[in-house]
């Protein structure tokens, strides 16, 4: 049996919608958290709004930095941490503000006892 040439388009055009979404289920795999450091923000804007609007220029756009951000930092240091795929590092990392990017780990002490103290 041949298939005509309009009957073979939306199959065509379904297969790479499926191999776009397994891709991008792929790379969503790989993200990771990252501490990203950054520039502190300027005196008279938020903290949180300038450090959004750095994931958004790297990312493309507003939504997808709320969804990768995980936290604001802005006592101790001026930064978030996100959620992360390598190429969107990438794009983060090439911001004029961004100091720094580190990967985000959780520590843990391999002991309750410290000097004595339990």
């Amino acid at each position: 049996m041949k298939r005509s040439a309009a009957s073979t388009v939306p199959f065509v055009l379904l297969r790479l919608l499926a191999v776009a979404t397994a891709s991008a289920a792929a790379e969503a795999e790989h993200a990771a958290n990252y501490l990203v450091y950054v520039n502190p923000h300027p005196p008279g804007v938020d903290c949180q709004a300038y450090q959004l609007g750095i994931l958004a220029a790297a990312l493309g756009s507003e939504a997808k930095a709320k969804e990768a951000i995980l936290y604001n930092y802005r006592n101790v240091m001026s930064g978030f941490s996100a959620r992360l795929t390598p190429p969107e590092l990438e794009a983060v990392k090439k911001q004029p503000q961004v100091n720094r990017v580190l990967p985000s780990t959780t520590l843990s002490l391999m002991s309750s006892k410290f000097d004595g103290v339990s």
